[in-house]
């Protein structure tokens, strides 16, 4: 897509993020690029899947505050936007498709392949080292500690892999659920935790797998 387009795009997604953590800026342009690799391989609408990689946690920060579906009000907000500044009309349909469907937690389904490799690069975000430095932060913002992140990490990471619906997201995803795993069971060794069952301590304050 021609650099004005994906600039303009950008320095709006860029002036919604007020706060970093764990679904912060950095996160969207990671999953904006991974989109970008996985994209090239699958023959993807680039057109389509950018903007919608960029928008696609552009109302997390509303949901914090508000407790609105950020995959529903980003995909307003996009739908908004990208209206407003002429961007091609028959696109934006299948951007606004992607950004509703790509949340782990509502089991939505992706039905457009620029929809499965959001939902992948998302996934992908979330696993591997990234993943694990992500899961801590998470844990961090929420008041919780070690037990947290663990339990995070086997109720949702480590089931990752096996709903990635790519082949060239399949193959990063293989490499980062075997880092993931070594982690984990790294983690629950030195830490002295039950593997999948949560600490045998005491568990910091929020205890529960945050929606994501």
């Amino acid at each position: 897509m021609p650099n004005t387009e994906i600039e303009t795009i950008l320095a709006y997604v860029e002036a919604s993020f007020w706060q970093s953590g764990a679904h912060g800026l950095d996160h969207v342009l990671r999953v904006t690029r991974l989109c970008e690799e996985i994209g090239r391989a699958e023959g993807a609408d680039m057109r389509i899947l950018i903007p919608a990689a960029l928008f696609h946690d552009i109302a997390r920060p509303i949901e914090e505050e508000t407790g609105v579906p950020h995959e529903e009000e980003g995909a307003r907000i996009a739908e908004e936007y990208l209206g407003s500044i002429g961007y091609d009309a028959g696109r934006i349909p299948a951007i606004v498709h992607a950004i509703r469907t790509h949340r782990y937690s509502t089991g939505a389904n992706p039905k457009t392949l620029e929809a499965r490799i959001l939902s992948d690069a998302d996934k992908l975000d979330a696993m591997g080292a990234v993943g694990i430095a992500r899961a801590f932060l998470q844990a961090g913002e929420r008041g919780g500690g070690i037990e947290d992140a663990d339990r995070h990490i086997h109720e949702k990471l480590l089931n990752l892999r096996g709903l990635i619906s790519t082949g060239a997201a399949a193959a990063i995803a293989d490499r980062r659920h075997a880092l993931l795993q070594g982690f984990a069971d790294a983690l629950e060794e030195e830490a002295g935790l039950t593997s999948g069952a949560g600490p045998r301590a005491r568990s910091s304050r929020n205890t529960s797998s945050p929606r994501t």
